[in-house]
């Protein structure tokens, strides 16, 4: 299955760049662009890609608001944020947005393949060491309030899961920790997104953090 891409960035030599990323690969196909945020979300309506690589930072409205339309009127289109610094606020912004990860825009295109190929599966985080070091820089200051009862939907299995998740651990390692299959993990996982209505791992990750299941710093 071919998935198409569109790309979302206001300088035409990283849009270039970014094309031939995206056209190096046979199952990868760039179904569009667009050169900022509202041209984005137009385009993203009417071709409805599988992914947008999305520029953080873009003209007449910026990236984040452009992800928060988007996952809200497409849910089965993923995002994936491309930030200057991997530190930088407005990743952690367009994440409670919507977007499934983020990639530092002088990635090396390996890393930005396999970043793309994570979101897509929804199974695996992007960069989760990156992310946790934004989310413990954003969250340690308490600024996020989160209904903390929502975890009161899971077991305490599910939540053991749930933590391993936001520590950054693939299906393999939980189900080393916790003495368990791989495919009830997988089970496990699945149930807690569903609970929790959250899009992917990734955001698992942000609810666990804001919820204090996990805590910043720590």
């Amino acid at each position: 299955m071919t998935v198409r891409v569109l790309l979302c960035d206001d300088q035409e030599l990283v849009r270039v760049g970014l094309r031939m990323i995206i056209e190096s690969q046979e199952d990868l196909v760039v179904a569009g662009e667009a050169a900022n945020g509202s041209e984005a979300v137009a385009a993203a309506r009417e071709l409805r890609p599988d992914l947008v690589l999305m520029d953080v930072r873009m003209p007449v409205l910026d990236g984040v608001a452009a992800t928060e339309r988007i996952c809200a009127e497409l849910p089965d289109v993923r995002v994936l944020m491309i930030t200057t610094f991997d530190l930088d606020e407005h990743a952690y912004a367009a994440m409670r947005a919507g977007a499934s990860g983020f990639l530092v825009k002088d990635a090396p295109s390996e890393e930005m393949l396999v970043a793309v190929r994570g979101v897509l599966r929804g199974d695996a985080m992007v960069s989760p060491s990156v992310t946790r070091r934004l989310l413990d820089r954003y969250l340690a200051g308490g600024r996020v309030a989160v209904d903390v009862t929502r975890l009161d939907v899971l077991t305490e299995r599910e939540k053991d899961v749930l933590g391993l998740i936001a520590r950054g651990r693939s299906n393999r390692e939980i189900a080393v920790s916790l003495h368990i299959g791989e495919t009830t993990v997988k089970t496990h996982v699945r149930r807690v997104l569903g609970k929790l209505g959250l899009r992917d791992r990734v955001h698992a990750v942000v609810f666990a953090y804001e919820v204090g299941l996990v805590r910043a710093g720590g």
